[in-house]
């Protein structure tokens, strides 16, 4: 694994660009303003970065949903430029985040699953009996690696932090990785209410809701720097725990959406069996709908405050998610079609997620189609902070200012690496993306999947028999990159059973499936009683 040394780290602070570039050169970087109506006491931007976890592509009503209500990440979009083709860079959450705190895709920095799930011949205590034991990998953020936090740091930004970091707590935790103040990373085993029982976020008042607690913790951050340090940039990066599991709203949020989901009309039957697991196939989960709209209040407040003191006028928002939405295991929650899959598939479902920059002098309501991902990010905020870019720290992403402001970047492919088995039906598997061709390579089967985006969005019919050559020439570039950067990779398991694997995943087709349309149906009764534990539940103090 290429990862940057100690002594490369230091190399890489003691050439940061301290002294912040002349005004002078504004324009030669691309941030743009309007002189007419933006005031700035700040030479540098504030950036204001807000990301959602487990949140699919359309799980948001400006990309489309009609039973989720999200009124302020909406009007986000409206007032700001809204990406249409953005990706994470997993399908599950701590190898996207640690992209994005370091601008490299997953095999870089090693952590290539979510911190805590299995791998090796520890896999089979999983007992999922499946053909591959998946490799292993970094559990934790590398401390050699010198995130945006801390290159936002040494240029002399305040660096903030609220909420989830799943990046290797406790052995390194968002203050050993470039922010200063940190409140909420220690989980949330308490759920979406307080008590948390979270060691970084002490207990208000009981039944306060997780997601506005972490607003108005930002919103605390922002007065006391504006009233501390007014002339000094901020980097505030609020990460929710929503919309992840186990979900649980209000009463009066399930009562809504349970009856907006009557009125629309409810249908019989709720799930697809996709290869592997069930499959949600309708956007009518009152549960999910409220911890939703609990974040979109979240926002609203957040982006109230920063208006209010007057630091919309030199700000740049940032607001996606981790990875796609959780359409089969964990609390299938949600649907994505006409996307197949969600979190922890190869699919689009899985890493197609929800991007939306907003800025003073942006191209209100603009709408962007070219294909970004979680590496861009760190390359994007240093550009558009007028700061100096550090390619050999983000050697995966590329500033994408002249989308912003209406101009090109250079045709490149994407990638993805994931060999594991995901909680949601994922396979090992590697993924390509160039141009609107996307190949997906099988590590159970050694074989390629080809799909046209432009013509198969929803990657029903493979196109292997018709393009050959696009197979062979998309497998070769993709192996060419896993060994360029030294991907490791799944291994055969000398005890796997064939008959095993097919007795565990006939019980996925069966039982789970009943129980999943049985819970589906439950959540949707007016006279639905939620379980005592919070798990599966709406129970709250509202």
């Amino acid at each position: 694994m290429q990862q940057i040394k100690t002594s490369e780290k230091t190399d890489i602070m003691r050439n940061v660009n301290v002294a912040f570039l002349p005004i002078a050169l504004l324009s030669s970087i691309g941030y743009q303003a309007n002189a007419e109506t933006t005031e700035v006491k700040n030479e540098h931007p504030n950036i204001l970065f807000i990301l959602a976890d487990d949140l699919g592509w359309n799980d948001v009503g400006c990309m489309g949903s009609t039973f989720y209500e999200t009124p302020h990440i909406d009007s986000l979009a409206s007032k700001g430029v809204k990406f249409t083709n953005a990706y994470s860079a997993c399908t599950v959450s701590s190898p996207s985040r640690s992209s994005i705190m370091t601008g490299q895709y997953t095999p870089r920095h090693g952590v290539t699953d979510w911190i805590g799930e299995k791998s090796g011949e520890e896999w089979r205590k999983m007992k999922r009996k499946s053909k591959l034991l998946p490799a292993d990998y970094n559990w934790c953020l590398p401390e050699e690696e010198y995130t945006i936090a801390e290159c936002l740091k040494d240029n002399g930004y305040t660096t903030f932090m609220a909420g989830k970091w799943h990046m290797g707590d406790p052995k390194t935790w968002p203050e050993d990785h470039g922010f200063e103040i940190s409140v909420g990373a220690g989980g949330m085993k308490g759920g979406y209410f307080a008590p948390f029982n979270n060691p970084k976020l002490p207990d208000n008042e009981p039944g306060e809701n997780l997601s506005i607690r972490l607003g108005k913790e930002t919103i605390k951050f922002m007065k006391e720097h504006q009233k501390s340090n007014p002339d000094k940039p901020f980097f505030a990066y609020l990460s929710f725990y929503a919309v992840h599991g186990p979900i649980q709203t209000n009463q009066k949020y399930w009562s809504y959406f349970r009856g907006k989901a009557e009125r629309m009309g409810i249908a019989d039957k709720g799930f697809k069996i996709d290869r592997t697991l069930p499959v949600r196939q309708h956007q009518d989960n009152p549960v999910y709908a409220g911890v939703i709209k609990e974040m979109d209040d979240a926002i609203g407040m957040v982006l109230h405050e920063l208006r209010e003191l007057g630091l919309d006028k030199n700000t740049l928002v940032i607001f996606t998610s981790d990875n796609g939405g959780v359409t089969s295991g964990d609390n299938y929650s949600t649907s994505l079609l006409p996307l197949r899959g969600g979190k922890g598939r190869q699919w689009e479902g899985g890493i197609r997620v929800p991007l939306i920059y907003s800025y003073p002098g942006c191209k209100s309501g603009s709408i962007i189609d070219t294909p970004v991902t979680g590496t861009d990010f760190y390359p994007t905020i240093l550009d558009y902070a007028r700061l100096k870019l550090h390619p050999e720290q983000h050697k995966d992403g590329v500033s994408i200012m002249p989308l912003l402001n209406g101009k090109s970047i250079k045709p490149r492919s994407l990638f993805w690496h994931y060999p594991h088995y995901g909680n949601q039906g994922g396979e090992p598997s590697s993924i390509i993306r160039k141009g609107e061709w996307k190949l997906i390579y099988y590590y159970e089967t050694d074989h390629c999947e080809l799909y046209n985006l432009s013509i198969d969005l929803g990657e029903h019919e493979p196109l292997n028999a018709q393009y050959p050559e696009k197979v062979k020439e998309l497998r070769a570039e993709l192996m060419q990159w896993l060994q360029q950067v030294d991907a490791k990779k799944p291994v055969a398991d000398p005890l796997y059973s064939p008959v095993e694997e097919a007795a565990v995943k006939n019980t996925w087709h069966t039982r789970l499936l009943k129980q999943q349309e049985k819970l589906r149906k439950d959540m949707l009764d007016k006279n639905w009683k939620p379980n005592e534990n919070w798990w599966d539940s709406m129970v709250t103090i509202d």
